[in-house]
């Protein structure tokens, strides 16, 4: 009668490679974050100081070499123009600046680019995505992430919808969420999810890795891998 095989005892080397592979996948986004911070910090600092003018700081003061202290003033400089801007000086003094600009050929694009894409980033909670929802996509029986940007309305709503109601959602791409596809889905096909847009977008971009945990919300997990038997 023949022994069972002895299970193969794992080599020191694959051990090593094993905790190397475990300690990266908890350092590096430690070491990442705080090297992101650092060089936001620095680059703030390396800019905006340089442009405080000279003349306003006495002779007997020197300004204090404190990291972030760029970063501050930008916040406080922004803080300010959003309140100016609110007013109806303000709202005249950014009408006639962009006046100008818009009549200059290359700087207008440039301008105009960069104020969609701050719109678009930095819009209020009527302009975002409202939910996280599945759509059978791009065949039946497949389903996909999708996000719900608004109801379709004028002549795609009119024209394919039939009378039914329709959602226009965008359906992003893995690992980069800022491309994709404009869907128009009759509301009844939609599945709307519990998730947040923001745990969903996670989803997308780990490619499934990470997962909600709905027991937690607001907190994540990752989904478990399974070792493929030969």
């Amino acid at each position: 009668m023949s022994q069972p095989p002895r299970p193969q005892r794992r080599g020191f080397l694959a051990g090593l490679r094993s905790s190397f592979l475990t300690g990266l996948v908890i350092v590096s986004p430690a070491v990442l974050t705080i090297w992101l911070i650092t060089t936001v910090v620095e680059f703030f600092d390396s800019r905006v100081l340089p442009l405080i003018p000279q003349r306003i700081i006495p002779s007997a003061v020197t300004v204090p070499d404190v990291p972030g202290l760029g970063v501050a003033v930008f916040l406080i400089f922004t803080l300010v123009v959003g309140w100016l801007a609110k007013g109806y000086i303000g709202r005249s003094l950014i009408q006639w600046s962009e006046d100008i600009v818009a009549r200059m050929p290359v700087v207008r694009s440039v301008y105009n680019g960069l104020k969609q894409i701050a719109e678009t980033v930095f819009a209020q909670s009527n302009t975002s995505f409202k939910k996280a929802c599945l759509v059978e996509y791009p065949r039946r029986g497949i389903w996909a992430m999708a996000f719900i940007s608004t109801d379709t309305r004028g002549e795609v709503a009119s024209k394919a919808g039939n009378g039914a109601g329709m959602v226009s959602v965008f359906l992003p791409t893995t690992p980069n969420p800022t491309s994709g596809f404009l869907l128009f889905v009759p509301a009844a096909d939609v599945i709307e999810l519990d998730m947040s847009v923001e745990e969903a977008a996670k989803l997308v971009i780990s490619a499934g890795l990470v997962v909600p945990d709905p027991d937690n919300p607001g907190k994540v997990k990752s989904s478990p891998r399974k070792r493929v038997s030969s």
